[in-house]
């Protein structure tokens, strides 16, 4: 066989075969629409949403998934719902379409938005205190009196125990250069930290701060912040998902999305538990955002403007970051990277 034939029998088996695969795709006959075509809901709104059947196909029946959640259709093969305590973000609506013994899966992408914009809040300082300007502080959390602290970079990463009142580091525990250390959270007696982007976080011992043990994010690719309400472990990764943990395993296991009333929203931060709601830090913003956990609205935005004035200005001063939450005594500190203050401040609305 000469290569001039060798080479057309290669062509013939690539024709062949790109021409049975496209044979075998199935084409769908169906489609999803809804009112208008209308992709953005808010809640209390109400999804209509039909199968568009240009072909006349008969149907025996329609199913739809909304969330995993199984909805069999009117008799006309119709869904309608009123959004009232679904989750807020991005959501894929699934409808199975059965006709003539076959099955048909079509989807169609909806985004549920809050319904009303964040209030703003502003502050007022009520104390100041030192803090360790070369601290790149990346979580923050009181438990009891004595505050505990996670900074970050490569080389630099650390987790502390600090006597707030006076900015003395009582405790300190180096984490290895290669890891970019992140947000912390303190549950059933164990500090949880995460680092940036090496897909695994650090579990300490809070009395000694000694390490315990290690865990990897099984769906997340980074790690920025996190809290705990007392069973859950929520967990911001920069982008519009918190995730929320098995407090014993330290699995993801879902998510919240954080939507205004206008959309998605990305990048949080240091997070902070505060009486049920998430208080985060958005990067590079001078503010707190205050989310609902249960459907991930964005209830709240404060405005902390100018607070990064009253710090001593170096080269390395960066931007504010740090949530703690002092439940004993109803007291909300902050502070930033690189910051040489810790702000006690109250909430003014």
């Amino acid at each position: 066989m000469n290569i001039r034939n060798l080479f057309g029998i290669i062509a013939l088996s690539i024709l062949f075969f790109s021409c049975g695969s496209n044979q075998n795709k199935k084409k769908s006959y169906f489609s999803i629409v809804t009112d208008n075509n209308q992709a953005i809901f808010k809640l209390g709104e109400t999804i209509k949403a039909s199968i568009r059947n240009d072909k006349n196909i008969e149907i025996d029946s329609v199913t739809y998934l909304l969330n995993n959640k199984r909805i069999t259709a009117n008799r006309d093969f119709t869904y309608e719902e009123k959004i009232d305590d679904e989750k807020l973000g991005n959501h894929i609506l699934k409808a199975q379409v059965f006709y003539n013994g076959n099955i048909d899966t079509i989807t169609k992408k909806i985004v549920f938005l809050n319904n009303a914009s964040p209030k703003l809040y502003s502050y007022k300082i009520i104390a100041e205190y030192p803090h360790d300007k070369k601290a790149f502080t990346q979580g923050l959390e009181f438990f009891g009196d004595t505050l505990y602290e996670s900074t970050g970079k490569n080389g630099k990463s650390s987790l502390r125990k600090v006597n707030y009142t006076t900015g003395e580091v009582l405790l300190k525990k180096e984490v290895p250069k290669q890891f970019f250390a992140e947000g912390i959270t303190i549950l059933n007696n164990r500090i949880i930290q995460l680092t940036w982007r090496s897909k695994e976080g650090f579990i300490y011992d809070l009395k000694t701060l000694d390490k315990t043990g290690t865990f990897s994010y099984n769906k997340s690719k980074e790690g920025w912040g996190l809290c705990n309400d007392g069973d859950i472990i929520y967990k911001s990764d920069g982008t519009q998902k918190i995730w929320l943990l098995d407090s014993k395993t330290l699995v993801e296991k879902d998510y919240i999305e954080v939507t205004t009333n206008k959309g998605v929203k990305s990048k949080f931060n240091e997070l902070e538990w505060i009486n049920g709601k998430i208080y985060a830090n958005t990067w590079q913003k001078d503010g707190i955002a205050v989310i609902n956990p249960k459907n991930g609205a964005l209830e709240a935005v404060i405005d902390l403007s100018g607070l990064r004035k009253k710090v001593s200005q170096h080269s390395d001063l960066d931007v504010l970051n740090g949530i703690a939450y002092k439940a004993n005594t109803n007291q909300l500190f902050v502070t930033g990277k690189n910051w040489d203050k810790l702000f006690e401040i109250e909430i003014v609305k």
